[in-house]
């Protein structure tokens, strides 16, 4: 039977075409057991590590029982076939597994964050970069990434605002369909496309106070005006799947959200590709008082419509006990399996298991030079001009000295932002290169002080270093993961030692340029008011000193807008 499903795939699996796999998907769910089900509803993560990811010890024991469907965070060519070899040849029904990974804003070479692409309102950039991501992810084996994030996110406290595309639903829409065209190209059969997810359905960045994970509580005028657009445009232009919100909205978990899952996604927009829930957000309805039990959470979410658990064990838990008791349809269960099963066919993993995990692409294809070009055009693209008095900008090139001063003049780490996916820091270009890159100047620096805390002790070394330049920019802003997930910030200003450093530099009455680096809207009063040049760069990835410099010295004009 496998062989004969094999070759029906091979005769049926062409560019452009849409293989009906119905017969051979009934035929394998006709010869699942409860537990077999419930495996390919269970999505759990690897270990991470310094070198990569690896197997946790007890995940291939449970890949052989077939109570593994699908795995997140592992990633590269030779992991992902080694463990994938261990789903087809040493498991009763031989079903392949899904590999998924966030892959937000590239996968080894690493655009701007989202909220930075998107203030450059270039679709065709954009989808260029989720373009590389995908060709970079899936030579490396990935079959998934859990992006276009594409919440409206209206409170820059909210750290996730770093994700989205900003407070807009038309720009949003636009920037989400870039974005899943982008991953899934024009066909999922092709090896260098990857399944998009659009999320967190839905209303999560309505948290209420900026609180990540916190209620949602808004109209039903507001959710189908504001908040739902950029999750239907995604479905109208293919979008494979979609993942649930931690938030509960009006009073009902996401991830147990009948009139979300079943009423708006599945009845209205006739969405016909499988719904994950974010990491324990099954069990988190217990958290939030509406279930009692992991066994009422597991039947909430199932019959609202939710089809696969990330990292919470409810479903492959409870499922078996649940149904053969009677109080869970195996008919629901059935549903759900067929929707992952489709799946895994479009993507041609039951005619070859291997198909994306090639050690030859992604050797050639990772950071490829064509790949750090683009890079460098997103990142340039999405810096934007917030102030230019008397003419600071843009600088000579025959300028003699430069100062570059503070906690991320030289740095690397935090270039990438947060969600950076497999990126090497290593390869960023930090501000201090990409000038000396660009000029012959003598290019001096000084951190002057830490990202947060009191400590000043470095604020006479950059002083001095400042008295000897003739132009001094002053690079300054937030850590990577000071936005982002479980990110939130009270206070939003440029942190206080920063702000007293710019401050002490300014002082001098020399030129001063600050370059912003950060993943939100930052409050900055005394600077829009103080310093005559102003970049908000976001965090741009992999190039972000070579695409800074471009702008600094006048090769690119910045026309990035705030989104």
């Amino acid at each position: 039977m496998r062989l004969l499903l094999l070759s029906l795939l091979a005769s049926t699996l062409l560019i452009g075409q849409q293989p009906n796999f119905e017969s051979q998907i009934n035929t394998l769910v006709s010869q699942m057991t409860l537990e077999e089900k419930a495996g390919q509803l269970n999505l759990l993560t690897t270990n991470l590590d310094i070198t990569g990811p690896t197997i946790r010890s007890d995940y291939e024991e449970q890949i052989k029982a077939g109570r593994l469907g699908a795995l997140f965070n592992a990633f590269t060519s030779k992991f992902t076939r080694e463990i994938q070899q261990v789903a087809v040849r040493n498991t009763r029904l031989k079903i392949p597994l899904l590999f998924g990974y966030d892959v937000i804003h590239g996968y080894k070479t690493i655009f701007p964050i989202p909220l930075g692409e998107a203030a450059s309102w270039d679709l065709e950039a954009i989808e260029s970069a989720a373009r590389i991501a995908a060709i970079e992810a899936s030579a490396a084996g990935l079959h998934w990434t859990f992006a276009p994030m594409v919440d409206i996110s209206r409170d820059p406290r909210w750290g996730r605002i770093a994700e989205g595309a900003g407070e807009d639903p038309y720009l949003a829409s636009q920037i989400s369909v870039a974005r899943v065209r982008g991953f899934q190209g024009k066909d999922l059969a092709a090896t260098d496309t990857i399944l998009a997810c659009a999320k967190h359905f839905a209303a999560y960045g309505a948290a209420e106070a900026g609180r990540d994970y916190n209620t949602v509580d808004i109209s039903r005028r507001t959710l189908h005006e504001i908040y739902l657009p950029p999750f239907k445009a995604c479905l109208d232009n293919g979008v494979a799947t979609f993942m649930t919100a931690f938030n509960e909205l009006n009073g009902v978990p996401c991830s147990g959200n009948n009139y979300l899952l079943n009423d708006i996604l599945r009845e209205q927009w006739k969405f016909k590709g499988f719904v994950v829930s974010d990491y324990t957000s099954i069990n988190e309805m217990i958290l939030h008082g509406f279930n009692d039990s992991n066994k009422t959470a597991c039947i909430r979410a199932l019959n609202a419509g939710l089809d696969m658990d990330m990292q919470g064990s409810i479903f492959i838990s409870q499922i078996p006990n649940l149904v053969k008791s009677g109080l869970l349809s195996e008919a629901t269960v059935d549903r759900a399996v067929k929707r992952i099963l489709r799946l895994k066919f479009r993507l041609g993993l039951f005619e070859d298991p291997f198909r994306y995990s090639n050690s030859e692409r992604e050797a050639q294809f990772v950071f490829h030079k064509d790949h750090l070009a683009t890079a460098r055009d997103v990142a340039r693209k999405s810096i934007v001009l917030l102030r230019n008095e008397n003419n600071t900008l843009p600088l000579r090139k025959d300028i003699k000295t430069i100062a570059v001063i503070g906690p991320l003049a030289t740095n690397q780490s935090e270039l990438i932002g947060s969600w950076s996916a497999a990126g090497d820091y290593k390869k960023c270009i930090d501000l201090v290169q990409g000038i000396k890159n660009k000029v012959a100047a003598q290019v001096l620096h000084a951190k002057g002080c830490d990202f947060t805390g009191n400590d000043r002790q470095g604020f006479a070394q950059a002083f001095a270093v400042a008295q000897q330049a003739d132009v001094i920019v002053m690079a300054l802003g937030e850590k990577a993961l000071m936005s982002g997930e479980a990110a939130s910030r009270a206070d939003i200003d440029l942190p206080h030692v920063q702000q007293l450093l710019l401050q002490k530099i300014c002082s001098l009455n020399k030129p001063v340029v600050l370059v912003l680096m950060n993943g939100r809207p930052l409050t900055i009063n005394w600077a829009s008011n103080n310093v005559p040049a102003i970049l908000e760069t976001w965090f741009l990835g992999t190039q972000a000193g070579n695409a800074i410099a471009d702008v600094l010295f006048g090769d690119y004009n910045p026309s990035a807008k705030l989104p």
